[in-house]
């Protein structure tokens, strides 16, 4: 198992939450992503490390960015 938390900005509601979790979720060898709205906190749990840029692609693809 590996787990790595990313920061997501522009994130406003539940609806963002719900954007971004579909899209990370569906990087293979994810298993579960965890956001927390207030921080924008996204905790990415998968069966081997996944690459950041697979995660920013995602991010991005539902409209938001990860902070730098």
């Amino acid at each position: 198992m590996s787990e790595s938390t990313y920061t997501v900005t522009g994130m406003t509601c539940s609806h963002c939450v719900a954007s971004v979790t579909e899209e990370v979720s569906q990087i293979p060898g994810v298993t579960n992503v965890d956001v927390d709205l207030p921080t924008g906190a996204v905790k990415v749990t998968s069966t081997e490390p996944v690459a950041d840029d697979d995660v920013r692609a995602a991010v991005e693809e539902a409209g938001y960015a990860l902070a730098s």
